[in-house]
């Protein structure tokens, strides 16, 4: 039972972090906007980190998720807002329409990509994601490329003053539940068999069949996993926060860049990098954009390529060669 506890540790750094994070937002005026970027990156981080991390294959068609939970959450309440006795219920229903898709999309996905290696799967997570977009521009599904508007919607269903709680508070409290539940996935993962096949694959996935591990049983439940996060942030921090969906901004490939950007600062593979790295890229992308508008790309690039260069396994990389043989090493992982 001990034994058992212990293996969750390093949890508790990573926990203590978002707990901190939103006393700060929740009792200093003025940093809730900060602090609840910081936790959306932070949980795409966590998100991507089960899948990239663990096998090495770089999903650079993630963003689809994130996309297809902001259109699930915005079809359940577009849909079914007209009842008004269900209430709230729209809500949990925009939610699970959000797993749903994204369920569909990650075993499509699964069935197509994860055939392929390298620059070939990332190729073909690219495809199918610019493939989706333009289907529903060009099919005209959901609304096409006019999108779906429905804050009207849900304003009239649950009233104003519900509303305005929901976007401007518990939509960001949610990213923070799913960022410590993608957490402790990653934990979960990373201390049972599921993540010893997974660090087979990323490994030799050749060796790793001659040895009889399912390879694409692994794969496929890791991809899911990460794909339904990833979907849970878009429904709730997009979806339920904007109040409106167009294919144009929900499918655009820089969320996935900034989801690899995050892990790598971090450290790929890491329970805390995701954590470092969604607090170094946020923090340096939102105080670059106070002090500099209009320059903070131009002198973000340069800052995540040293640091980069500089860690090559990332920041928590370093630091688990520093507390190695110490009290801390069991905390950081």
């Amino acid at each position: 039972m001990k034994k058992n506890i212990v293996k969750y540790y390093p949890l508790i750094p990573v926990l203590a972090v978002y707990l901190i994070m939103f006393l700060i937002g929740f009792f200093m005026p003025g940093m809730w906007q900060m602090v609840a970027l910081l936790a959306f990156y932070c949980a795409l981080g966590q998100s991507w980190n089960i899948f990239m991390g663990m096998t090495g294959y770089v999903d650079f068609g993630y963003v689809t998720f994130i996309a297809l939970g902001t259109y699930g959450m915005s079809l359940g309440i577009t849909y079914f807002s007209q009842f008004e006795w269900l209430g709230m219920g729209i809500i949990v229903i925009g939610l699970i329409l959000a797993m749903f898709l994204a369920a569909l999309a990650a075993l499509l996905e699964a069935a197509i990509a994860l055939r392929l290696r390298g620059a070939y799967f990332a190729i073909a997570c690219i495809g199918i994601n610019e493939g989706l977009r333009y289907f529903i521009e060009g099919a005209k599904i959901w609304g096409g490329s006019e999108g779906l508007i429905f804050f009207g919607a849900l304003t009239q269903s649950l009233g104003r003053e519900t509303v305005n709680q929901l976007t401007t508070f518990w939509a960001d409290f949610s990213v923070f539940v799913i960022a410590a539940l993608a957490a402790f996935l990653n934990m979960h993962y990373m201390r049972s068999k599921i993540g010893y096949a997974l660090t087979a694959v990323r490994e030799d996935e050749d060796a790793a069949k001659v040895m009889g591990v399912n390879t694409t049983k692994y794969k496929t439940l890791a991809f899911l996993t990460s794909g339904l996060l990833g979907a849970a942030v878009g429904a709730m921090a997009w979806g339920l926060k904007l109040g409106h969906v167009y294919p144009g901004d929900v499918f655009v490939i820089h969320y996935t860049i900034e989801c690899i950007v995050v892990v790598l600062l971090g450290g790929a593979g890491t329970l805390l990098g995701p954590v470092v790295g969604g607090l170094i890229y946020g923090l340096s992308k939102y105080w670059l954009a106070i002090i500099m508008p209009g320059f903070q790309l131009l002198i973000f690039a340069p800052i995540i390529i040293i640091i980069i260069v500089a860690f090559p396994e990332g920041v928590i990389g370093v630091l688990k060669q520093r507390v190695k043989r110490t009290a801390l090493e069991k905390y950081i992982v």
